[in-house]
């Protein structure tokens, strides 16, 4: 990458091979090192977070952010995680807040043949179900009604979340 260092060092994914131990224990040593200058992680539980933020607490390091899947039709870390975001004083970065472009005009009328959803891959078939396209019809009269696109809304509704910090929105 030809740089000195990062802004944000993320630990993508919950690795269930590796002690969670030796993957903090490696943000750390990134951190201490001055080659991240801030810790995150992404799509970790909420008890996966607290233990991360218990073990990183104990080396001297602050765990900042957290990368969760969030979105109209993905509120899953309403239940549990955004309490322990909040205990941590961590903020959250939601990713796929169009969910997976579902929250757009695009899937609207079915699925166009050039679209992601129309080749397999790491879409989630499972959310083209009648009853989440009925759900994204309501959300898109609601948009309409408020002058505003369905992604629009989308966005605008991730971002009143609690320890809302940034949107990572991509194609």
């Amino acid at each position: 990458m030809g740089l000195d260092y990062v802004d944000i060092f993320y630990s993508h994914r919950f690795d269930p091979d590796t002690p969670l131990e030796e993957t903090m224990g490696a943000l750390a040593h990134l951190h201490r090192q001055g080659k991240a200058l801030y810790v995150g992680i992404s799509s970790y539980t909420a008890e996966q977070t607290k233990e991360a933020v218990r073990i990183l607490s104990a080396m001297g390091v602050h765990l900042v952010i957290h990368q969760p899947n969030y979105s109209l039709l993905n509120r899953s870390i309403e239940t549990e995680l955004q309490e322990v975001l909040g205990d941590a004083g961590m903020g959250c970065i939601a990713f796929s807040p169009l969910a997976q472009g579902l929250l757009t005009n695009k899937y609207l009328n079915g699925v166009p043949g050039d679209a992601r959803g129309a080749r397999s891959g790491s879409f989630k078939k499972e959310l083209l179900a009648p009853e989440t396209m009925d759900r994204i019809r309501s959300l898109h009269s609601i948009a309409e009604d408020r002058g505003q696109t369905l992604a629009q809304m989308a966005i605008a509704w991730v971002r009143t979340a609690e320890q809302y910090s940034a949107t990572l929105a991509a194609g």
